[in-house]
């Protein structure tokens, strides 16, 4: 069977049941255990393990001198036991000799200024030096292993995008792309405003560094074309391994999506699947109800980000995705320890499932014995003894197993659709436009597209995400037929095309949520000479020319008309960070603020627009307003909905039509789901009849599949 990609082709995957396994580097192991290993992870029932991405200098000791053998008893150990490989490419990790041959692939943190070496992704990936190396040891360890029947896929570099490169050969090509782009200095003066502040350019010479640029059109290209980067050295990749992979065999990379030069759509547009590393903070921080403010980074804290991850994996090639690296046990510093709590690793993984995943692989097999990860727990501990990890781990991989192919490359269901913009984000980070304790937010634009998210979860929505880029290639009369909710809240850069596509939307009949800052600056982050929110102010029935940030939340209530529309505003609800100078011209006022100054202005309107409406909300709404806002919009009937503040309920349609459903008790204290239909458990095989309840222990999930 396969799974379909994105554009309608097909990529040969196998699909019989979830893979499940982890990174195993037996390189690492401090004494020969290969076939201890291998056996424990087979009792686990382990289908998958990922191997080579971090031995470049074992694979090439010195330049030009391989060693490719020391990996064929691995292959040969796991094809023996039915377990397959995903091999990696190791040009994330350069051998010193390449440094100490070739000193100016350092990647330099600003001109002039070298990182240093010593840990990882220190190379600059566009200097021909470093590639023709990579080009040579990737020929080598693919040539020599394509052929091997383990080997399932391929996985391109590690977690790419880390650094921005401000070496001098970068600058240039910069510099290069600039001028093919724009052509003239002339067209860059105009577009770019360099008018101000004595900028303009005479000759491309003049062209300043991007070290002290304060210029916020100069500062989104930088970003964007480090992405760009990013993107062609992965495709490159790619393009050699594809040279010797077998029909049937994928190519991928694994995504660490708060790198800082990913575009995740971009950069997955040529690679077979998408490929992920979910990492999240364990323990009380996955309970339900949630205790209050989350804290994102490179790894996520609370349930409603571990889903919003996955959403956002799925997003990329809007297709089914795989897990490459995901908590064994503690991730992160050696201070950070947070095991799961018994049955959290099943829970997370089932999660990730429902919304999309084909695999769950861990980060790693064995927790190691030196490095700098030396405390990111593995499967197994330091001792190498199977401990609770493992146990759990082994149970999880029993339901994937009793589960088979009914689970693999599922749909995942979504009652509304945010769109997301890395170029927002970017340009967010350079100029951050929410405050956070008096200093600059530079993560402004997440936490604006977070409220959102975080609010329909709330609510107990299912979220789908949608890049602006592949928003304009899908016909808008046609998605607001299959998605009639759609969020564009901080979408800050945008075309007027994706402007008018958002307007569209509505005229055919979706219900458009916009919120600040969407259609204030167009593709070259220029604010906008339309009145905001630009090509959308008359279809939304209102228009502001003033804004302000705000110290401290602000009370927000419904006003009497707006129970006709059946909004209603929760008690606790509030406008938080930033407060829009909204003035109707049309718009019904769905709630105010209850604020001497701030409540001239409505928090929240709607207007009907063509065959559809326009909502517009006027703050950052915390989670109470963005539940009440995206519950409104949904208007679920209440049929799979959670039965206690400790549960989500999640659907999926699998490959063969059927429907599933997830409900977790996120939570010590046990709770009962009364089922709203027929329904058979995947993993026990146990039937349920309508209005049965099914009992939940603590932190507990059960896989349904709905009668036919």
């Amino acid at each position: 069977m396969t799974i379909p990609t994105q554009k309608g082709s097909t990529m040969p995957f196998p699909t019989d049941r979830i893979l499940f396994g982890a990174a195993y580097y037996h390189e690492y192991q401090p004494t020969e255990r290969l076939d201890a290993d291998m056996d424990l992870m087979k009792e686990a029932h382990f289908t998958v393990i990922r191997v080579g991405e971090s031995a470049w200098s074992t694979w090439e000791p010195e330049n030009g001198v391989f060693d490719l053998d020391w990996l064929q008893p691995v292959l040969d150990a796991a094809h023996t036991r039915g377990i397959q490989v995903i091999l990696g490419t190791p040009t994330y990790a350069a051998p010193p000799w390449l440094a100490r041959a070739y000193p100016e692939i350092n990647v330099h943190r600003s001109t002039g200024q070298p990182m240093g070496w010593g840990a990882r992704q220190e190379i600059d990936y566009t200097h021909p030096a470093f590639l023709f190396h990579a080009e040579r040891i990737i020929r080598k360890i693919i040539a020599r292993y394509a052929d091997h029947p383990a080997v399932i896929g391929f996985q391109v570099d590690n977690e790419p995008g880390n650094e921005i490169f401000y070496n001098p050969g970068v600058f240039q090509r910069f510099t290069e792309h600039l001028r093919k782009q724009y052509g003239t200095v002339e067209n860059i003066n105009k577009e770019w405003g360099l008018t101000y502040w004595s900028h303009k350019l005479s000759d491309w010479a003049d062209l300043w560094t991007p070290d002290s640029n304060a210029q916020p059109q100069y500062a989104l290209a930088w970003r964007r074309f480090q992405a760009e980067l990013t993107t062609s050295f992965i495709h490159w990749q790619a393009d050699v391994v594809r040279e010797y992979a077998r029909e049937g065999q994928f190519v991928t990379t694994c995504i660490s999506y708060e790198r800082r030069t990913i575009r995740d759509d971009a950069l997955t547009s040529k690679l077979d699947v998408t490929a992920g590393n979910p990492y999240y903070r364990m323990q009380d921080h996955l309970a339900l109800p949630a205790p209050g403010p989350t804290k994102q980074g490179w790894t996520t804290e609370g349930t409603w980000s571990l889903y919003a991850t996955a959403d956002r994996m799925f997003s990329s090639k809007q297709a089914p995705f795989l897990v490459t690296e995901t908590n064994a046990q503690a991730i992160g510093h050696a201070h950070q320890n947070e095991p799961a709590y018994d049955g959290q690793w099943r829970q997370a993984a089932w999660a990730l499932v429902s919304r999309g995943a084909s695999m769950i692989e861990y980060w790693h097999w064995h927790t190691l014995h030196f490095g700098a990860e030396t405390f990111w727990g593995g499967v197994l501990p330091h001792s190498l003894e199977p401990g609770r990890t493992y146990q759990q781990i082994k149970e999880l991989g029993a339901d994937f197993e009793a589960a088979g192919e009914l689970v693999t490359g599922l749909t995942p269901d979504a009652d509304i659709v945010l769109v997301y913009s890395n170029d927002t984000k970017w340009a967010f980070q350079e100029a951050p436009q929410l405050p956070l304790d008096d200093e600059p937010d530079p993560r402004s634009y997440q936490a604006i597209f977070d409220a959102f998210y975080r609010g329909a979860f709330e609510a107990g929505l299912q979220s789908r995400l949608l890049h602006a880029a592949q928003m304009t290639d899908l016909d808008p009369a046609a998605y607001a037929a299959q998605q009639p909710v759609l969020v564009a809240a901080g979408l800050a850069i945008a075309s007027d095309e994706e402007l008018v596509w958002l307007r569209s939307y509505a005229a055919a009949g979706g219900h458009l949520i916009l919120g600040i800052r969407t259609g204030y600056q167009d593709q070259e982050a220029r604010a906008r000479l339309e009145r905001k929110p630009a090509h959308l102010d008359d279809a939304a029935g209102l228009f502001y020319d003033e804004f302000s940030t705000v110290p401290a939340p602000v009370d927000v209530a419904a006003v009497e008309p707006a129970a006709e529309e059946g909004f209603a505003v929760s008690p606790g609800a509030a406008g938080t960070r930033w407060i829009d100078g909204v003035r109707p011209q049309g718009a019904q006022v769905l709630a105010t603020y209850g604020h001497v100054h701030f409540g001239r202005w409505p928090a929240v309107t709607t207007s009907a627009h063509g065959a559809g409406r326009i909502t517009y909300v006027g703050t950052v709404p915390n989670e109470a307003l963005a539940r009440d806002i995206t519950a409104w919009a949904a208007r679920q009937d209440g049929a799979w909905r959670p039965n206690a503040d400790s549960q989500t309920v999640t659907g999926a349609t699998a490959r063969n039509g059927r429907r599933l459903r997830f409900v977790h008790n996120w939570s010590w204290t046990p709770s009962s789901f009364k089922l709203p239909g027929t329904v058979t458990d995947v993993i026990s095989g146990e039937a349920f009849g309508y209005g049965d309840l099914l009992e939940l222990g603590a932190w507990d999930v059960r896989v349904l599949v709905e009668k036919d």
